[in-house]
């Protein structure tokens, strides 16, 4: 076990120390200047964010994973379909309902909307599309005619908001759907769909496990605009409190405590649905269950001590970042945000999950290496644009109609492999570090540029452009493999077609 966690800890520095570094060399130029006060807290801050990204991926590893495939798995061979329809629909509502990044994002914009609402509707959303993906597994239906469908049902959604005159609104719920698959979701649902997948067997099972956590993305996004569109009363933003102080000193321990209450009621009713279903169907041995229930107590001292790490030291330096930067100059804050934005999405815990997964579905046809980068390329680009976004004041159309034009239609000329794992990258790359660190850096930025009148228009949906990109990266990357693979046919080709006659051997058959 310690020689596990060391390991975890060792990936946990390689991802954080860079972003680290980053934020304390830009401090160290006249663009921006940080307290002392501010600094030690953020070095402090990002010192517990490795432990808690070490401690999660550990418990992802040894629960979270394992409950996922054992609920599949077991529920599958049961061969009673609707109750692995009605577990998947209540389980998909269950694991979002104190989603931390959720959480974080309502937090963000409780004087516009109730949290509970907002929260509401996600759940719904991601309950019906985790019922949804779990049904085109059962019946072995391609992802693509179901991305296509159902992102078309989001854009006539959100033309009937435009339509209302609710644009600002736009940005919100494309976050909402970006936030939903975070650190706790992500692990079981993926798991979730491989125990299924694996379990039905097939010729494209490997395929088929890939697609949940897109499906759950789209969800979560129509729940909002729908509920935006019906929402009345006073819909004005405004600015939560990013001061350094607002987290510390009494205000840590109410953190600590609110931090507590929220991962421990999202596991605890996992716990709960997982120990009906164990008593129920499952019978695991007590030696798997030992081990689930100590990978519990690593996830969720692992994600206490992450989610307490970002609001306290993260949160507040990325909104005084952003004000500074854009302040200071507009091509430093590109910049910034471009190589933040590379760095950032190696934090994310849920990322390394779904990195290692797909290495170990494809049998190292799509490598983690590979899966990293795609993922660090597209989630730079994504923020440098967002910033841009916010500089000039343009809609989020103008980046989301292109972005999903290229994506989908991408869909038709990559295996469907490369589509599935996108597709999932998109939901999985926007997590808890770029709601809490990323959002209230390009709210400072617009703060700093446009004012608080504009912010919900322009700063939020930054999260929906995190979780586009990977989808255009990833499936590029699909492209090239195939591309080359017909390139190497028609070299091959070429030369057998070229090679001399003389060369031939013949046979005499006497």
């Amino acid at each position: 076990m310690i020689k596990a966690l060391l390991v975890k800890i060792w990936e946990a520095v390689v991802s954080v120390v860079p972003i680290t570094l980053i934020v304390i060399l830009i401090t160290l130029t006249p663009l921006v200047d940080l307290t002392f006060k501010e600094t030690v807290v953020f070095g402090v801050s990002a010192a517990f964010l490795i432990l808690g990204i070490a401690l999660f991926n550990l418990g992802a590893d040894r629960a979270m994973t394992p409950m996922g495939e054992y609920v599949g798995e077991g529920l599958t061979k049961s061969r009673k379909i609707g109750v692995l329809f009605a577990v998947c629909f209540v389980m998909g509502l269950l694991i979002t309902v104190a989603e931390p990044d959720l959480s974080v994002l309502a937090d963000q914009v409780s004087a516009l909307i109730e949290p509970t609402l907002l929260i509401g509707a996600v759940c719904v959303g991601v309950g019906a599309f985790l019922l949804t993906a779990v049904m085109k597994i059962v019946f072995r239906k391609d992802l693509t005619p179901f991305l296509l469908y159902f992102y078309l049902m989001l854009f006539a959604v959100g033309a009937l908001l435009l339509e209302n005159g609710k644009s600002e609104f736009f940005p919100l719920a494309f976050d909402s759907g970006g936030v939903t698959t975070g650190p706790i979701t992500v692990p079981f649902i993926m798991a979730l769909g491989v125990g299924i997948a694996m379990t039905i067997g097939g010729r494209n099972a490997g395929e088929n496990s890939f697609g949940l956590i897109a499906l759950c993305s789209v969800g979560p996004i129509i729940a909002v605009l729908i509920l935006m569109l019906t929402a009345k009363g006073n819909l004005n933003y405004s600015l939560p409190d990013y001061s350094i102080d607002a987290n510390l000193g009494e205000g840590f321990l109410d953190t600590v405590f609110e931090t507590v209450l929220d991962v421990g009621r999202s596991l605890l009713l996992i716990m709960v649905s997982f120990g009906i279903l164990q008593v129920l169907i499952l019978k695991l041995p007590m030696k798997k269950l030992v081990q689930i229930l100590v990978g519990i107590v690593y996830t969720f001292v692992g994600l206490v001590i992450f989610l307490t790490s970002v609001a306290v030291g993260f949160m507040p330096i990325g909104f005084k970042i952003g004000v500074e930067l854009a302040e200071g100059g507009k091509l430093p804050l590109i910049l910034f945000a471009f190589f933040i934005g590379m760095v950032t999405v190696l934090a994310e815990p849920a990322v390394h999950v779904l990195n290692r997964q797909v290495e170990d579905i494809t049998g190292g046809t799509v490598t983690k290496k590979e899966m990293t980068a795609a993922l660090s390329v597209g989630v730079g680009v994504s923020i440098g644009l967002s910033i841009i976004r916010i500089i000039f004041g343009f809609s989020l159309l103008y980046y989301l109609i292109p972005g999903y034009l290229i994506s989908l239609g991408l869909s038709f000329f990559v295996p469907k492999m490369y589509t599935a794992i996108a597709f999932d990258s998109g939901g999985v790359a926007s997590g808890p570090l770029t709601s809490s660190f990323i959002l209230p850096m390009a709210i400072g930025a617009c703060e700093a540029l446009r004012g608080t009148g504009d912010i919900m228009y322009t700063a939020f949906g930054i999260v929906a452009m995190v979780a586009m990109t990977p989808l255009i990266a990833i499936q590029s990357l699909g492209f090239k493999a195939v591309m080359a693979e017909r390139m190497r046919k028609r070299i091959a080709m070429a030369r057998i077609l070229s090679a001399d006659d003389a060369q031939i051997i013949y046979f005499d058959k006497r």
